[in-house]
């Protein structure tokens, strides 16, 4: 990805009321994507949705009247889910997706998303293109070709049809009782409704969004209120989405955490047993190599990407797989859907609960997750840890100490002055005395 002014790898995101995230740039971006997707030669039409945070009816309006004043149409969604926006992005057909979202953070970040008409990230070039016609000064269309603006009110009921769609017609969850937990995010009016349709015994928690307590002790990174509702509740299992709704985690029936690893080596065990994989898996430099053994013992190949859901599609895509995922939660089933989507990545965790006639509990156990050692050196700026000879050469060695079944990963920060020291293998003492040394080499070497 080439250098950007306002993106990064997953739009433009930070604190309300701090550069970027005014309404005075939001006006403008809304004007300058208005701009760059008529000259992409794009259908005049944008989808714009957000999360429950406040702060999301004031960017929505700057949005909407800088689309307006470049002549582009706007389509109102209201709170939905970021996958949402992606699939009502190919329904209406629209020339591109906006959310409004700082997915798993608190209310006082916001942040903007764009998807293509395809309902996947928009590519390099037209981001570029939009960040050009944010240097120029907005012009406004004749006042006869203004865009109109139009509200959605059927867009939670679409989106609940398309989540059920991608399992079996035949697929239920009568008998099974779970617990929801929404974030008090975009979910909250549309996920217990897809679960409860399907059959479940549906109790719900994080439901009640007031714009300000979005993943406020709840959510997908906040687990501790969902272990103990499933466990008050005698639930069969626990299921948390972030606050826009990509990412998702559970919780067995004994209110243990079931992480984004777990949940994509149960996915993909499933899929290769019905023979419906097509091809490898997907991680990332983070997947615990737990994963990696026990897909590996499958037959399943698997394949690293760098950190982050851009990096994971395109490695899919190189290969034509269909399955990738991180340990956040944050899965793409490509044959499902066109970018992560928590409600359909636990359906079709569910779908392996069922087929296999196990419980949560048991298939989790197919993996066992290895010992990590996590160590962040702090350095005067950042820089590229094995471009360091002593660096490289200890690294080298404490991989041959650790064989196949460890690994060793030095690697910049992409938004702090650190370089993060992790080690993995299964003997934790042994893991954790290489981290230290490590870190202690990269402290000396530091810039």
């Amino acid at each position: 990805m080439t250098e950007r002014k306002y993106f990064g790898t997953d739009g433009i995101r930070g604190c309300v009321g701090e550069f970027p995230i005014t309404p005075e740039f939001m006006l403008h971006l809304g004007w300058a994507a208005g701009q760059a997707f008529k000259r992409a030669g794009q259908r005049n039409s944008v989808l714009i949705g957000k999360d429950t945070r406040l702060s999301g009816y004031m960017f929505e309006s700057a949005l909407e009247a800088g689309l307006s004043a470049a002549g582009v149409d706007v389509k109102l969604l209201g709170p939905m889910p970021t996958p949402a926006i992606a699939y009502l992005t190919r329904t209406f057909r629209a020339s591109a997706g906006i959310v409004i979202s700082a997915s798993h953070n608190p209310h006082h970040d916001n942040g903007i998303k764009f998807f293509s008409a395809n309902g996947t990230k928009l590519d390099d070039a037209l981001e570029a293109e939009i960040e050009r016609w944010m240097d120029e000064p907005i012009k406004v269309c004749d006042a006869a070709d203004l865009g109109k603006a139009f509200r959605v009110d059927d867009a939670p009921g679409r989106y609940v049809e398309f989540c059920k769609s991608t399992v079996p017609n035949e697929f239920t969850l009568e008998g099974l009782s779970v617990v929801l937990d929404c974030a008090h995010g975009a979910t909250y009016h549309v996920a217990p409704k897809v679960f409860r349709e399907l059959g479940a015994r549906v109790s719900v928690i994080g439901a009640e969004p007031d714009g300000l307590n979005i993943n406020k002790e709840v959510g997908s990174t906040h687990l501790d209120a969902l272990k103990r509702a499933v466990l008050e509740k005698k639930a069969d299992l626990g299921i948390a989405f972030d606050g826009d709704g990509d990412r998702v985690l559970m919780v067995d029936r004994d209110g243990s955490e079931v992480d984004g690893d777990e949940l994509l080596y149960i996915i993909a065990s499933q899929r290769h047993a019905a023979g419906t994989l097509r091809g490898g898996v997907v991680g990332t430099l983070m997947t615990n190599l737990g994963v990696e053994l026990a897909l590996r013992e499958q037959g399943i190949e698997f394949e690293r990407a760098k950190v982050g859901d851009r990096y994971v599609m395109e490695r899919l895509l190189q290969h034509d797989w269909l399955l990738g995922g991180e340990g956040s939660g944050h899965m793409v089933i490509r044959d499902c859907t066109s970018t992560g989507d928590g409600i359909v990545s636990a359906l079709q965790v569910l779908l392996a609960v069922r087929r296999s006639g196990r419980t949560l509990a048991e298939l989790r156990r197919g993996m066992s997750k290895l010992p990590q050692k996590m160590i962040n050196v702090r350095v005067d700026q950042r820089f590229d840890p094995l471009g360091r000879e002593d660096i490289a050469v200890a690294v080298r060695k404490a991989e041959a100490d650790l064989g196949d079944t460890g690994r060793v990963l030095l690697r910049a920060s992409g938004t702090e002055p650190l370089i993060r020291v992790m080690t993995e293998g299964q003997n934790a003492s042994e893991i954790t005395r290489i981290a230290e040394e490590l870190a202690v080499i990269v402290e000396s070497s530091r810039a």
